[in-house]
């Protein structure tokens, strides 16, 4: 016999409530603003926007990395838009936004990999809002140089993942992606700011096994 269970509430998706879905996908529309909730088709994409909450994504949202646990096209990167910081501080504004997260393709074809740009938007951002930022960065090839440059915004919160172990790293990442970059990445930043706080995040199920995890 088989026997049916309910799935635990946790594992269900709520498809949001109210306008808020509309008018968060409107003002992103109307700005030609990138999100990684779309680019990388977040399932839980419809609740956060209901609410006004979303993820900005800087410097196009075509990528040079091919990570296989992402949906953002790859391929041929376009010019930077001049105008992206302000738009999207301008979105941060009109959403009344408390807390900012600002995240990027990975732009290894731009010297600095975009670091300049990341630092532009993050101090858009809170001038126009004076809400908290949390950057979400690329590793930037290792350059100390590009973060040294995004650190001068002094953003609220760092985070750069370190989406698996060091066995599985270029499996799943690439094989230009170099797993020392993000540990040095990571350390680097609370060197030179201290105060600021660190984060990182990996995921599982990818073959790793608990003794690599701890």
């Amino acid at each position: 016999m088989i026997v049916s269970r309910r799935l635990p509430p946790w594992l269900r998706q709520n498809l949001g409530e109210g306008g808020g879905h509309g008018e968060t996908a409107g003002l992103i529309a109307e700005l030609k603003l990138e999100t990684v909730c779309s680019s990388a088709k977040c399932p839980n994409r419809l609740e956060c926007w209901s609410s006004g909450t979303a993820t900005f994504m800087i410097l196009g949202n075509v990528c040079t990395r091919p990570c296989g646990f992402c949906s953002v096209p790859r391929g041929k990167t376009e010019e930077l838009e001049g105008d992206e910081p302000d738009r999207v501080a301008e979105a941060a504004r009109r959403l009344g936004l408390k807390h900012v997260v600002i995240t990027s393709v990975t732009r290894d074809d731009l010297p600095d990999g975009g670091a300049e740009h990341f630092r532009k938007t993050v101090e858009a951002v809170r001038q126009a809002t004076g809400a908290s930022i949390e950057v979400l960065v690329p590793d930037f090839i290792g350059k100390s140089g590009a973060l040294e440059q995004l650190l001068k915004s002094r953003p609220d919160v760092f985070n750069h993942n370190t989406e698996t172990v060091p066995r599985l790293y270029r499996q799943v990442r690439g094989r230009k992606s170099v797993y020392e970059w993000t540990l040095k990445l990571l350390s680097d930043t609370k060197k030179i700011m201290p105060e600021t706080k660190t984060k990182s995040g990996l995921m599982l199920g990818l073959g790793e096994t608990r003794d690599e995890l701890l």
